[in-house]
């Protein structure tokens, strides 16, 4: 089972959008951090699939993700 970073993004107009870095072109996004979530959820099983399909290598997770807090 491969476990791939995303990363989520607040919106300008109150929503949020997403990506995965090691999918590139794989987004999604939602009027909520859930529906986000769950956006992101079907668009990398949507990605891979097609990958499959395409007989194309899924590649492995590299990135990595951390929230630093700073004062």
């Amino acid at each position: 089972m491969r476990k791939y970073a995303i990363i989520i993004e607040r919106a300008d107009d109150g929503g949020f959008g997403a990506y995965a870095p090691d999918l590139p072109g794989c987004v999604g996004m939602g009027k909520s951090k859930e529906e986000t979530l769950q956006n992101m959820v079907e668009a990398i099983q949507f990605h891979l699939e097609g990958m499959v399909e395409e007989g194309l290598s899924i590649p492995e997770p590299k990135s990595e993700a951390e929230n630093l807090v700073f004062v």
